[in-house]
């Protein structure tokens, strides 16, 4: 079976796109590994597949695989690119699209400058909304690794994030208390772990240890977790511009009830074409 693909990045959090409304798309978790493996396949932190829709009310269905082939529930950075994809393909002429994802609708739009803003929706911080396990909802929740203790906030963006405050991103020790973070037993269903510097009210440097990916250069829920996990501590103001090591993102949040808006880039690599 031959599939057509495209590779796409938003601030470096890379993906291979699948147009699934023009082409036949199933794909087996065994078949995104490959397809991710950065030697053996196209190489990619998440499989994207756009879909027809289920219901009437939305333009598209977007479904999310990362690396290890677990289907996941949302990824901002994706959303961005699934916005410039399915416009560049020539699947609808709409700039402002509506589109089912497994954690609800998201509303991704294509700027006049190129640009992406999307209507993430609202946050969720209840424990068994994240999930989490915790006997009440609270700003900041004591966890223990190893045989220390850490402090996070627990945020859902659709899919489930803690976020850590550390005074160094640079020195902060990501590799090894990312991936305890992520499959801490806290977390029924693992976790995306942020690192989040704080610089002024406004401005935030962030690393990510997502969830079956592994560190990426950006992730788009992720900076919507830690902006909203700042404001919420009163650490930061919106808009907050958080800087990844693939670049920048604008998180826009007005308090309680109402939904972040994330406004970043999506670019096209290349178009390719592969035999599952």
């Amino acid at each position: 079976m031959k599939l057509r693909f495209t590779k796409m990045h938003g601030l470096g959090n890379d993906f291979v796109v699948f147009d699934g409304v023009t082409q036949t798309v199933a794909l087996t978790p065994a078949q995104c590994r490959r397809i991710a493996d950065r030697h053996f396949g196209v190489g990619c932190d998440q499989i994207l597949l756009v879909e027809k829709p289920a219901r009437a009310d939305v333009d598209f269905r977007y479904r999310i695989f990362n690396a290890d082939g677990g289907e996941v529930e949302q990824c901002g950075n994706g959303a961005r690119c699934f916005v410039r994809f399915v416009h560049d393909h020539g699947l609808t002429d709409k700039t402002a699209i509506r589109v089912e994802t497994a954690a609800g609708v998201i509303e991704p739009e294509l700027l006049p400058n190129g640009q992406v803003k999307v209507n993430m929706g609202a946050p969720r911080f209840a424990p068994a909304d994240i999930p989490f396990q915790a006997d009440a909802e609270a700003l900041a929740y004591p966890l223990e690794v190893g045989r220390h203790t850490i402090e996070i906030a627990v945020v859902s963006m659709g899919n489930p994030h803690a976020v850590l405050r550390v005074n160094d991103l640079d020195t902060a020790p990501v590799d090894i208390l990312g991936p305890a973070i992520e499959s801490h037993q806290r977390f029924p269903q693992r976790a995306n772990a942020g690192f989040m510097q704080v610089l002024t009210p406004h401005d935030i440097r962030l690393r990510v240890y997502e969830r079956g990916a592994g560190e990426t250069l950006a992730c788009g829920t992720g900076a919507c977790a830690a902006a909203v996990a700042g404001i919420r501590q009163g650490w930061l103001a919106s808009p907050v511009s958080v800087h990844t090591r693939g670049g920048d993102l604008v998180i826009e949040w007005a308090g309680a009830g109402e939904p972040v808006f994330m406004t970043g880039p999506a670019e096209t690599v290349f178009e390719g074409e592969l035999e599952l």
